[in-house]
């Protein structure tokens, strides 16, 4: 959950790291460093600070920052608190290497005690540190080059890790190695430089030929010389080099506040770029390369399973619902960290489906690693081209609604809901399970969601005087029926993501059952209330909260005049077809939370303890 880059070639090599490193601060932002070296130096320059990559910055400004090779870390901490001390990179004792890490060494308490009796000292309380004395060691003992010493060591790790390790002896060389944590290398032209990241957002502008390393796999990346890649068991692997298309103004603000406001009004052009070659309005067709390439697979399946984690977990509610409405297959969803521990029955014939924004979500991956191995079909459904999911998955989809800065999702949700529907609907098509008029229906529609998103967005000002008003709430309740339901459990992790407010989502009959003890005036109540799914019923719940005293904001159909009568505020949304309300009744609970994150002083990209890819456990 940390964010690594590395450089060598002939440019210097800081202002490439530290722009990186702004890159990827959404994938941890506690603290922060780099280490330098050029061809003349003696010793490794390496600067470090607690906080944000600004901090590290102000740190190096005083101090020699030259160097045509270097490496760089953004930490998001699981061993050790955030501090100058734990932060990476690491150095060795010897002074001689240089470590950083994204990832969890296990058996690094074991280790650590191992090397102690060998004479080895620690400065921090990470596993990091473990690792780049245990290198050390390795090439001391055994007389090793680099790349042996870290391909012996990496053998005794167990854990997650993509690592990159310089060495101030051999100027110029970086070693790069991952196991169930991502890596990318760029390529320079003629070898003549090589850029290293946790992604392609930080290398990107520099170049479009792209390695990335699979498990197992370690690179020796040496200015003028062809890029080495060998696995851990010394075998050679011939790279991969792929072309990567990235727009570079999605990783900039492009005039907004924040990238979370940014990427909420992207959603209308998201959505289009999702569906564009794929949703073939004139022809009534629905087109997905993946349905046509495993057809029987896919269309006869006994079963789909969706493995998820956080909003895509929600995605996966929703998604559950379209499959079972349109195909009459039996779905369940399951919480991706909780799924390989619980002895699940996997069978033959099933269809696992992933879905990741980052297609690196460490349980995600250990879950689909567990179906793979039972025989179930793996269907991964991911916005990262490339990705780990992406590439251990037979066949799936990518939502291709740009990179997603923010650390709570927004425009990710959106589009795994639209690829749900038109996975729904190409696979109801094949079995004849969906009539025609609702099938050809459901395409007209899918194509002008994006035009009533835009309707929605509109609403922006009047959604910000709503929040202005519940800036001072420490509690909230969403509750919602049907398909709505995951609407409000995905408007509660807004809230409780950015602002810090607890809240809680609930399918709405179920407030009777516990939740209807803690409203009173000081405790507001979000309904998802749109007129298709069971009005009359949540209506009747409304009451129950109004003759309470709760406040309630409703989020309702265009032109409903009803619910208006007795709730506090009313946000409306265009009408639409059920199946695809949640795309956009979720468009206000997003800027709802946005807004009273903003007002509260908070940073909404960076909120406290989060980071956007959780690629540990």
């Amino acid at each position: 959950m940390c964010g690594i880059v590395g450089y060598t070639g002939v440019r210097e090599a800081y202002p490439i790291l530290i722009k990186g490193l702004h890159r990827l601060e959404y994938r941890g932002y506690d603290s922060a460093g780099v280490a330098l070296m050029g061809e003349q130096d003696d010793a490794l320059k390496v600067y470090k600070a607690a906080g944000r990559v600004s901090d590290l910055e102000a740190a190096a400004a005083p101090n020699d920052c030259s160097g045509t090779a270097g490496i760089a870390h953004t930490r998001w901490a699981t061993h050790g608190v955030p501090n100058g001390i734990n932060a990476h990179p690491h150095v060795s004792q010897s002074g001689n290497l240089s470590l950083v890490h994204n990832g969890i060494i296990e058996n690094y308490a074991t280790l650590r005690d191992q090397l102690k009796s060998k004479g080895f000292t620690f400065k921090s309380e990470t596993d990091t540190e473990v690792l780049v004395q245990l290198i050390e060691y390795v090439e001391q003992s055994r007389h090793l080059s680099l790349p042996e010493a870290v391909r012996i060591a990496l053998s005794r790790v167990i854990g997650a890790y993509a690592i990159i390790v310089m060495d101030r002896r051999h100027p110029g060389v970086l070693v790069a190695a991952r196991k169930s944590s991502p890596m990318v290398i760029g390529l320079g032209e003629g070898n003549c430089e090589f850029f290293i990241a946790s992604d392609a957002s930080p290398i990107v502008e520099y170049t479009r030929r792209m390695v990335y390393l699979n498990d197992e796999e370690m690179a020796v990346c040496k200015p003028g010389e062809e890029l080495n890649v060998v696995t851990l068991g010394n075998d050679a692997v011939n790279p991969d080099v792929k072309h990567v298309e990235l727009d570079l103004d999605m990783l900039e603000k492009g005039g907004y506040p924040h990238f979370m406001l940014k990427e909420i009004f992207e959603q209308p052009q998201c959505l289009r770029d999702a569906m564009r070659g794929r949703l073939l309005t004139h022809h009534k067709r629905v087109v997905l390369s993946a349905v046509s390439d495993h057809r029987e697979q896919l269309v006869e399946a006994r079963r789909f399973i969706f493995v998820s984690c956080g909003t895509s977990w929600h995605a996966s509610l929703i998604g559950k619902q379209l499959i079972e409405r349109f195909c009459r297959i039996p779905c369940q969803v399951e919480y991706a960290s909780e799924f390989r521990y619980a002895n699940p029955v996997i069978l033959p014939g099933d269809v696992v489906v992933a879905i990741s924004q980052s297609g690196e979500t460490a349980d995600t991956l250990a879950a689909i690693q567990l179906a793979k191995k039972a025989g179930a079909i793996i269907f991964g459904i991911v916005n990262s081209v490339g990705s780990s999911i992406a590439r251990l998955s037979d066949t799936g989809t990518y939502i291709h609604v740009g990179p997603e800065i923010g650390v709570a999702s927004t425009k990710a949700f959106t589009g795994q809901l639209v690829i749900l529907t038109l996975l729904a609907l190409a696979i109801g098509y094949e079995r004849g399970s969906i009539d025609k008029g609702t099938y050809e229906k459901l395409i007209q529609e899918l194509d002008v969601i994006p035009e009533k998103m835009e309707k929605v967005l509109s609403q922006n000002e009047r959604i910000k005087e709503v929040a202005d008003r519940y800036c001072g709430i420490r509690n909230a309740l969403y509750l919602g029926r049907g398909i709505n339901y995951p609407v409000a459990l995905e408007g509660a992790l807004k809230l409780k993501e950015i602002s810090y407010i607890h809240a809680e989502g609930y399918p709405a009959a179920e407030m009777k059952h516990g939740p209807i003890a803690l409203i009173d005036e000081n405790m507001p109540v979000v309904f998802i209330a749109t007129h298709q799914n069971e009005y009359e019923k949540a209506i009747s719940n409304m009451q129950e909260v109004v003759a309470r005293k709760g406040r309630i904001l409703a989020i309702v159909t265009e032109g409903d005049t009803v619910i208006r009568q007795f709730a506090d505020n009313v946000i409306e949304i265009p009408d639409t077809e059920e199946c695809l309300v949640p795309v956009l009744s979720v468009i206000p609970l997003q800027l709802l939370a946005y807004h009273v994150a903003v007002g509260n002083g908070l940073n909404v990209d960076q909120p406290r303890n989060l980071a956007k890819s959780v690629t540990v456990e």
